[in-house]
């Protein structure tokens, strides 16, 4: 058993990459309605909070149209863990791949493994925003963020 594996999960959908990239790069239809910055754009900075409990500030390094989009996390404050910038320095790699007909994203939170306090929590967050809330926006058009009344601390 890998013990270092950082966190990843994929999903396959009708829509197009294009529809697919569109989607990641509106974080605020499905990942948190608060959040501030730009987050479509190479070197665009953002910050997501949820209340008092979850603060990161991601910065864009890679965005390939379509195909891949990278945010490094420069900052975190998790205050449901001691080690509280278990973040820091981690990356969420958003992959966009043919297979077949149909477009498959993967996403990786690289640096986000399983020594990490945070790790059951922060895994079973991304499962819900990642296969349930971006999914939904893909294939629907409606995600589930965070309400923006959740993001004041």
């Amino acid at each position: 058993m890998m013990t270092n594996a950082s966190y990843k999960t994929s999903f396959t959908v009708a829509q197009s990459p294009k529809q697919v990239f569109a989607a990641i790069t509106n974080p605020r239809a499905w990942w948190g309605e608060g959040i501030s910055g730009d987050t479509d754009k190479l070197g665009g900075e953002f910050v997501y909070r949820h209340g008092k409990i979850h603060l990161s500030k991601q910065k864009i390094t890679e965005l390939v149209p379509d195909k891949k989009l990278v945010w490094k996390i420069f900052q975190s404050e998790l205050n449901f863990v001691d080690h509280k910038s278990e973040w820091d320095g981690t990356e969420v790699i958003f992959e966009i791949g043919k297979n077949g007909a149909k477009t498959e994203l993967k996403v990786t939170h690289a640096g986000l493994v399983p020594q990490f306090e945070c790790f059951e929590g922060c895994s079973s967050g991304w499962n819900f925003y990642l296969n349930d809330s971006l999914r939904k926006l893909i294939e629907t058009g409606r995600g589930e963020p965070d309400p923006k009344s959740k993001s004041v601390a």
